[in-house]
């Protein structure tokens, strides 16, 4: 017999519980926020909707599924299941928080503060949640394949993300390395940088767009769908032992970016989650490109 299957709940800690566990109480907090001009009233109200659209995807869970929960923090210790249905609720960055644990499993994302967040991963609002979970129990419904990002170090040690991975010192200070496509027609260029970023059609709404936009790339960014991903150096340095002739491009399906580690400590960080990072050190190579995974998103 075939398990039922699990509904793993994924949500994050609000701005309203942050400020009680850093002041103690609501009437702390209140004080706190209103000597800088602030009122708490909007944070706990964002709170409160959370609250309320969690308990409501919860309650819309079939009887039958079990059902599991794991806050944002709990993601890198959290073991996913193939037969899972991933609900986030919360934010757009929460589903890009979530996918780079995920291998397949069909996401739900529910906005709980329509009109404040952007809404392109988070499509959905609490009371469709019983809809939909039928639909992803019957494979039914429009799914999105979005295209996710991998960075595989040469010790197999793996790295995925749904919009971009940068890799380059912690404190985004000056890293060195050499650049180059993984083709083997060259050793790739040395460059010192304040960092390499790869990503996707989904991440090219946010770090990606900004890169463009600032040093007027006339590079095509792809859609959330495409094969093909796009990269930036990040102030690249020239001098007589770094160049900066590989500043930018495309990598179409297959191909991948090589990255040699000449510096004592690089990283690698998918997505803004620096606390899960893959830590690379001098003469290790890292190849960057699209991932055979992606993110399978209900419409």
């Amino acid at each position: 017999m075939s398990l039922a299957p699990r509904a793993v709940l994924v949500h994050r800690t609000s701005e309203y519980e942050e400020l009680l566990t850093r002041h103690g109480t609501h009437g702390q907090a209140a004080f706190f926020l209103s000597s800088r001009g602030r009122s708490i009233e909007e944070v706990a109200e964002r709170h409160h909707r959370a609250r309320r659209a969690l308990a409501e995807v919860a309650a819309a869970v079939p009887l039958q599924w079990r059902q599991a929960r794991v806050e944002r923090a709990d993601l890198d210790r959290f073991l996913f299941a193939p037969e899972d249905v991933v609900i986030v609720v919360g934010q757009d960055g929460l589903v890009a928080n979530a996918a780079k644990y995920l291998s397949g499993q069909p996401v739900v994302g529910i906005d709980t503060d329509p009109g404040r967040n952007p809404g392109v991963l988070v499509r959905h609002r609490a009371a469709d949640a019983a809809g939909l979970l039928r639909a992803a129990a019957a494979r039914a419904g429009t799914v999105d394949e979005l295209t996710m990002v991998e960075a595989v170090a040469d010790d197999s040690e793996r790295l995925l993300a749904l919009n971009e991975i940068y890799l380059g010192r912690p404190g985004h200070q000056t890293a060195r390395y050499r650049l180059g496509p993984d083709d083997g027609t060259a050793p790739g260029e040395a460059q010192a940088s304040s960092g390499v970023l790869v990503g996707t059609g989904t991440g090219a709404t946010g770090w990606l767009r900004s890169l463009r936009r600032e040093r007027g790339s006339a590079l095509p960014l792809p859609g959330p769908t495409d094969n093909r991903l796009i990269w930036y150096v990040r102030e690249a340095w020239p001098s007589p032992a770094t160049g900066t002739s590989l500043v930018e491009g495309v990598l179409a399906d297959t191909e991948r970016l090589r990255l040699t580690v000449e510096s004592d400590r690089l990283v690698a960080f998918g997505d803004g989650m620096e606390s899960d990072a893959l830590e690379l050190t001098w003469g290790q190579t890292v190849r960057l490109g699209r991932s055979a995974t992606s993110l399978r998103l209900l419409g």
